[in-house]
C-alpha cells in the first residue's frame, strides 16, 4: 500500500516504513543509540531526499528513545546528573550543527556532506568497536567467564572543574561529557542521527562508565538533544516531513520496548561486537553507493530539496 510524503514527495510503501522504524525502535532499546546511523541510510536507499531524510529522522529519533528511557529508569540504570551534562553540550552542538548544514545547503553540497561523515564516522567507530569487543570476548573465555575490569583511571580523571557521579560511581572533571556532547550536537543537525554509535563507547571507554548505565543515560540525553534539532530543521529549513515522521515513530515505540528486553538478556561484550557489525556494514553500503557510478549521472530535483 503505496503512502505520498508531501515533503519528500515521493510515494512509499507505509509497510515498509512500519518495519524500519520497528528495526529501528528495536537497537534503540538494546544498544542505547537512537538507530539513525541506520535508519537515515536506509531513507537514501528507498528514495528519500537526504536533506528531508535527515530532519525527519531526527524526529523519529526522540520517540523511540523516549520509550527506551522510560524501561530503563524503571531499572534505575540512567545517571540524570552525567545525562544534564552531555544535554547542556548536545544543544550547543546541535545549534552549530543547524548552522553548517544551512550554509552547506545553501551551497548544494548536503548530499555529499552527510554520505562522507557517515562513511568516516561509521568506519572509525565500527572498526575500534569490533576490534576492543572481540578482544573482551576472548579475554573473557580465556578467564572462564570472568571479564577483565576496565581501567578506572586515565588522562580525563586528572582534568578540573570535576563532579560527582553515584548513579556511574565516578568523580570525573565536566569537560569531557560536554566536548562529547556537542560532538554528538553537531552530528544530530548534520547526520540525522542520536549519535549514540559515538556517545556509547565514548562514555565507556574514555570516561569510565558501567555498561549498564551507558544505554540509559545515552537514551535520555538523545531525546532533548534530537527534539531540539528537530525544532530547528523546521523552522529554518522547513524539511521534517510529518507523514514520514509518524510512520517511524509507530514502528519505533514498539520496536524499542521489544529491544530493552533482548538488550537486558545478552552481555555487555554480545551487545557492543552486534552493533560494531551492524555500524560497519552500513558503512560498507554508504562507501560502495560513493564509489560506484550511478546509472544516471544527471537528475531533475525539486527547488529547495
Amino acid at each position: 500500500m503505496q503512502i505520498y510524503l508531501p515533503i519528500a514527495e515521493v510515494s512509499v510503501n507505509i509497510f515498509l516504513l512500519l518495519g524500519l522504524g520497528g528495526i529501528v525502535g528495536v537497537l534503540s532499546g538494546m544498544f542505547g543509540v537512537g538507530g539513525g546511523f541506520l535508519m537515515t541510510p536506509l531513507l537514501f536507499f528507498i528514495g528519500i531526499p537526504p536533506a528531508v531524510a535527515v530532519a525527519t529522522e531526527a524526529n523519529q529519533i526522540v520517540a523511540s528513545s523516549f520509550s527506551g528511557v522510560l524501561a530503563h529508569l524503571k531499572r534505575k540504570t540512567v545517571d540524570l546528573r552525567m545525562g544534564t551534562v552531555l544535554l547542556i553540550g548536545g544543544l550547543t552542538g546541535s545549534g552549530l550543527g543547524i548552522i553548517l548544514f544551512n550554509y552547506l545547503k545553501a551551497l548544494g553540497q548536503v548530499e555529499l556532506l552527510v554520505q562522507l561523515c557517515y562513511v568516516v564516522f561509521l568506519g572509525m567507530i565500527g572498526s575500534l568497536m569490533f576490534i576492543e569487543s572481540l578482544n573482551a570476548i576472548r579475554r573473557s573465555s580465556k578467564s572462564g567467564g570472568k571479564v577483565a575490569t576496565r581501567r578506572k583511571h586515565n588522562w580525563v580523571h586528572n582534568l578540573p572543574f570535576k563532579m560527582k557521579f553515584r548513579v556511574s560511581g565516578l568523580y570525573i572533571s565536566v569537560i569531557p561529557p560536554l566536548l562529547v556532547g556537542v560532538l554528538v550536537g553537531v552530528l544530530a543537525a548534520i547526520m540525522g542521527v542520536g549519535g549514540g554509535f559515538i556517545m556509547v563507547p565514548a562514555m565507556i571507554y574514555l570516561l569510565g562508565m558501567p555498561t549498564k548505565v551507558v544505554v540509559g543515560t545515552s537514551l535520555f540525553q538523545i531525546i532533548f538533544v534530537t527534539a531540539f534539532t528537530t525544532m530547528l530543521h523546521a523552522t529554518t529549513n522547513f524539511t521534517v516531513d510529518v507523514v514520514l515522521a509518524v510512520l517511524l515513530l509507530v514502528g519505533g515505540v514498539i520496536g524499542a520496548q521489544i529491544g530493552t528486553r533482548i538488550g537486558v538478556k545478552m552481555k555487555a561484550e554480545q551487545l557492543r561486537i552486534w552493533l560494531a557489525i551492524m555500524v560497519l556494514a552500513v558503512c560498507g553500503k554508504l562507501a560502495f553507493d560513493l564509489l560506484v557510478m550511478p546509472t544516471e549521472l544527471y537528475s531533475l530535483g525539486a527547488g529547495g530539496h
